[in-house]
């Protein structure tokens, strides 16, 4: 992989020379638990970089934004021709793919034994790629509130109507709880202007697909309509991509206000090119992102979803987009439920075929919002493995 420092040892854990895993894969998803294969991980490289940003004059003199911070492991036995690349959600860093708050394997170590090169980023204004204000503006942190209301298991199960289905999260999902501090502690500041975040990241993550080539890359959350963009932009060098949970719904955000209503659209536009905030390529060509004219469903596809936003027919195509294979997974229960299937049907829409997949639907059951750090976290990333077998080529 050019772009690559190579070590020339080989390191036996996932993360630390001398460290075995604990598990893995036993078991096939629909089961309850799946686990690591004992022993340990034979790692070729690892090692981290730094994609670069943009020179910059301040009134304390030159400075450089919009860096990301980038960490790799290389197994001795690739298995898999394209690496995978991990780009967490808000309020995260890449360490939320490493190991779950609980103290289990994370995703990275998955597919790291799987024979998948993997990277994993902190996204620009991030952990380890620095937060500058000067640069990125005002900053937003999620209080324990709003992490128990919406991603552990003290949520309010009458928010919308999958809440009572989530039982996944490990742990009681409170402060206190050793679990929950753990995860509470990972969360961090990020930027309040989201469009700013989109461009950056955006730009950083198209720069590491030319420095290492082409990649798989995986989002979770507020880092799906990065990835979108990164498609639009690199169809060629995107061999997949997998969106969890990413944040939507088209053009609206949709706020849960719980029974009767249950949802309840903004008034703004927060997304104008339907899936971002940020430019992406349709055809016909668009001068102004108002010629897609939103247009809301006049039913919703079932009594527990939302009505969808969608474009005026006939729809403008998202032509880069359609190169790239594309899965999206939501869960059992997270706030996501009720709206995710729009940006599926958005997509299709524009010419964009998608496999939308709900984990129940694949045996599943029981996740919130973080998928990747809950009980069964494995396997998900064992069924997400299976469809990539499937659809790269």
């Amino acid at each position: 992989m050019k772009g690559r420092n190579t070590l020339g040892f080989l390191c036996t854990t996932a993360f630390f020379c001398g460290l075995p895993l604990a598990n893995a894969l036993a078991q096939t998803p629909g089961s309850e638990r799946v686990t690591l294969q004992k022993g340990p991980i034979t790692i070729q490289s690892q090692g981290n970089f730094y994609v670069e940003g943009s020179y910059t004059p301040t009134d304390n003199g030159q400075r450089m934004a919009g860096q990301m911070y980038v960490q790799y492991q290389i197994p001795a036995k690739q298995t898999h021709r394209w690496p995978i690349v991990l780009i967490h959600g808000g309020g995260q860093t890449g360490a939320g793919y490493y190991e779950t708050p609980d103290g289990r394997e994370g995703w990275a170590t998955w597919f790291l034994s799987q024979g998948y090169a993997v990277y994993v980023v902190d996204q620009v204004g991030r952990g380890r790629s620095g937060y500058y204000p000067d640069s990125y503006g005002p900053t937003r942190k999620p209080s324990t509130e709003y992490s128990m209301s919406w991603f552990s298991r003290q949520q309010d199960k009458n928010l919308y109507p999958q809440a009572k289905q989530h039982t996944q999260w490990p742990g009681m999902g409170k402060p206190g709880d050793k679990t929950f501090d753990q995860f509470f502690a990972a969360q961090v500041e990020d930027m309040t202007n989201l469009q700013q975040n989109e461009t950056l990241n955006r730009s950083a993550v198209d720069k590491l697909i030319d420095k290492i080539g082409p990649i798989i890359m995986l989002t979770h959350s507020q880092s799906g309509p990065i990835g979108w963009g990164i498609a639009n932009d690199r169809p060629k060098g995107v061999k997949a991509l997998v969106a969890v949970e990413s944040s939507g719904p088209p053009f609206y955000n949709l706020k849960d206000v719980g029974a009767p209503d249950w949802f309840k659209y903004g008034k703004k536009v927060v997304r104008p090119y339907g899936i971002t905030q940020t430019p992406l390529t349709y055809s016909p060509a668009l001068t102004d992102p108002e010629a897609l004219k939103p247009t809301l469903q006049s039913k919703a596809d079932s009594a527990d979803v939302t009505r969808c936003w969608l474009q005026a027919t006939p729809a403008h195509q998202l032509v880069n987009l359609a190169q790239v294979p594309i899965l999206m997974v939501g869960s059992a229960s997270s706030y996501h439920v009720p709206f995710d299937h729009c940006t599926s049907k958005y997509l299709t829409q524009a010419g964009v075929k998608n496999d939308f997949i709900r984990l129940p639907d694949a045996g599943i059951k029981g996740n919130g919002h973080f998928i990747m750090l809950e009980e069964n976290n494995l396997q998900a990333a064992q069924f997400i493995q299976s469809w990539l077998d499937k659809n790269i080529h």
